[in-house]
């Protein structure tokens, strides 16, 4: 009995389970839903391409504006003003002035000509130029040529300078070179006399090839070990001796990927801002830093048109070497790579112990400018007048106690920066997403969708820092409101600016390695486009989209340029302006920071490592 009642229940309630099924309210939710996802990826793309534009395109926009509108007016002189100021151009300025070219190459030419600010920043620029790639030259020959314990961890490190601050990196560099640092610590140990290399040029331009030649040493060393071992055996085999094949087979290989090393770094160094005001300070100021002083000073205007011409300059540098990679880029086929030789030498001979002994010198020099800063910024939180001590940690926690308001609270910092990482997470990672599969389809304009979304990458810190104070900190009348934003919102912003293209760069190499067969199988099935991406492309690249997560989150620890400009005259410190406060007075407590911003982008560099190791796309 029981169980027909059961049974006389149980089909009831499949007879309304079929009749809602079939319910036209059923039918038009499914109808709803199916056309959700087949139109969502469109809608993201348009949800993106539109934050784009309110966080980045219009700030910038504003920065434009902020340089040609003066006092209501439209002018250049702003522009005019500088391009004809030999503070800022140099002697090359005093031709647009009207003076006699004649003089002008005399006062060239002579010893005691004026560079300029800008003139100062290219210098310097070249000068880290060439310190890179001469330092990352032979870690790239180290890393494709031979096979060592070690080789694949030495060369996840070179993802190093996408995720350790540069701040961070500039109180390792004052620990290493100042007056009481590792480095006369040990001249005193042996005998000789102290140097003092900070608020030095050579100083900086070190700081500057410890970012850099870990990048020319990735690009180099992934030309090197696309070259087709048989070409080189060919052009052994009629003749060519080991130095020839090198010159006329391996090296033109190599050529471009050296000059776009060279390019990025002579970019980015260009556009330097943290390590230059850490380790120089105003009296080497880059272009960067007299944009910093003249926001500081409210002279919005010339920081603005100052802004967009170091601008105008990287961009033009980068499309030079672009025009450049079009037509000299050669490509391999790589079927078969160069075999890599053991390290140590099979043979005691002159030819086997040579290039070996040659490494050995370099690693000496390696150790100093990439190890000794990391290691010297930890000692010298852990040192004190009597030894070692914790008190500089010690600092950091009575100054949260007893720190007067004006004063940056370390708990403050430390909490402002993880929460500006996972607000800025939340918005970066969505959006590097969605440029990535935007970027990886194929269709027209495609190449024209990828640039505008990557133009982050060649605009600075602060011109994004002060578009965003400007553009949206400060507000816009909107019939007559005024809509703005926290100063908490803006930070957010300009560092999901900054993370988001490296999500991007990370992501897009795996899908395009996606198994197209594996998307038109579930196409066929009648699976939306979206639900084809949610269900097989992107759980085949998870990793890929982690280890972006983790150089998004870990840019944000660590941004500096835009978050000075947008915290001054707020509470909203970070861990590395904290770092840029105490550095000026209280190296110990400095140093303390730095180690703990230092844990934070380890612990990224860590999972980046695990997950994306060497295939993130840079």
């Amino acid at each position: 009995m029981a169980r027909d009642i059961d049974g006389g229940a149980n089909g009831s309630d499949s007879e309304k389970t079929t009749e809602t099924a079939s319910s036209p309210s059923h039918e038009r939710g499914r109808t709803v839903r199916n056309t959700i996802e087949r139109r969502a990826i469109v809608g993201l793309a348009v949800a993106t391409i539109a934050l784009l534009l309110g966080i980045f395109y219009y700030p910038v926009a504003t920065v434009f504006i902020d340089s040609v509108l003066v006092d209501g007016r439209l002018t250049g002189r702003v522009f005019v003003s500088i391009l004809q100021d030999p503070f800022y151009f140099g002697e090359p300025a005093r031709l647009l002035a009207g003076e006699q070219v004649g003089a002008v190459i005399e006062s060239v030419l002579s010893p005691d000509r004026r560079l300029g600010v800008i003139g100062f920043t290219a210098y310097q620029a070249a000068l880290s130029t060439v310190a890179s790639v001469a330092l990352g030259l032979p870690a790239a020959y180290l890393l494709a040529r031979y096979e060592f314990p070690g080789r694949r961890t030495l060369r996840s490190l070179t993802i190093l300078p996408f995720v350790l601050p540069s701040i961070m990196v500039g109180v390792g560099f004052v620990a290493t070179f100042g007056r009481n640092g590792t480095l006369n610590a040990v001249l005193g140990a042996l005998g000789l006399g102290q140097v003092n290399l900070l608020f030095t040029l050579e100083a900086v331009i070190v700081a500057h090839a410890f970012y850099n030649a870990p990048l020319v040493a990735r690009v180099t060393t992934a030309a090197w070990e696309s070259v087709d071992a048989s070409a080189v055996e060919t052009a052994r085999s009629l003749g060519a001796s080991p130095f020839r094949a090198f010159r006329d087979v391996v090296a033109p290989q190599l050529y471009p990927s050296v000059l776009m090393g060279a390019a990025l770094t002579f970019v980015f160094t260009f556009s330097t801002f943290p390590i230059v005001l850490a380790l120089g300070g105003f009296q080497l100021a880059t272009v960067e830093v007299f944009v910093y002083r003249l926001i500081r000073d409210l002279e919005y205007a010339e920081a603005a048109a100052l802004a967009l011409i170091e601008l105008g300059i990287s961009l033009g540098l980068l499309y030079a070497y672009l025009r450049y990679e079009a037509k000299h880029t050669v490509r391999s086929r790589g079927i078969r790579p160069l075999p890599r030789r053991p390290l140590r030498p099979p043979l005691l001979s002159v030819r086997e112990l040579l290039p070996r002994l040659g490494l050995a010198v370099y690693a000496v020099v390696a150790l100093a400018v990439f190890v000794a800063p990391i290691a010297s910024m930890v000692l010298a939180s852990l040192s004190g007048p009597e030894g070692l001590t914790l008190a500089n940690y010690q600092f950091l926690i009575d100054r949260q106690t007893t720190g007067a308001s004006f004063q940056v609270q370390p708990w403050d910092a430390v909490r402002n920066s993880l929460l500006f990482g996972v607000a800025s997470l939340a918005v970066a990672l969505p959006m590097g997403v969605v440029v990535a599969v935007l970027t990886t389809r194929d269709y027209r304009g495609r190449k024209l969708v990828d640039a505008v979304a990557m133009a982050p990458l060649a605009v600075s810190g602060i011109v994004v820092g002060l578009g965003l104070l400007r553009g949206l900190v400060f507000g816009v009348e909107v019939g007559g409101t005024r809509l703005a934003v926290g100063g908490g919102l803006a930070i957010v912003a300009a560092h999901a600016v900054a993370g988001y293209p490296f999500v991007v760069r990370t992501v897009a190499p795996g899908l395009e390695g996606v198994d197209h067969t594996l998307v038109e199988s579930a196409r066929a099935l009648g699976a939306p486009r979206a639900r084809a991406l949610l269900d097989i492309e992107l759980p085949l690249v998870w990793p890929a989209v982690i280890a972006g997560a983790a150089f998004a989150f870990a840019i944000s620890t660590g941004e500096f340029s835009a978050t000075i400009v947008l915290a001054s005259g707020t509470n909203q410190f970070t861990m590395p302006i904290a770092i840029e406060r105490f550095i000026g007075r209280r190296l110990g407590p400095a140093t303390a920071m730095g180690v703990v911003l230092l844990v934070v982008t380890s612990a990224s560099f860590l999972l980046i490592d695990r997950l994306g190791g060497d295939e993130v796309g840079f």
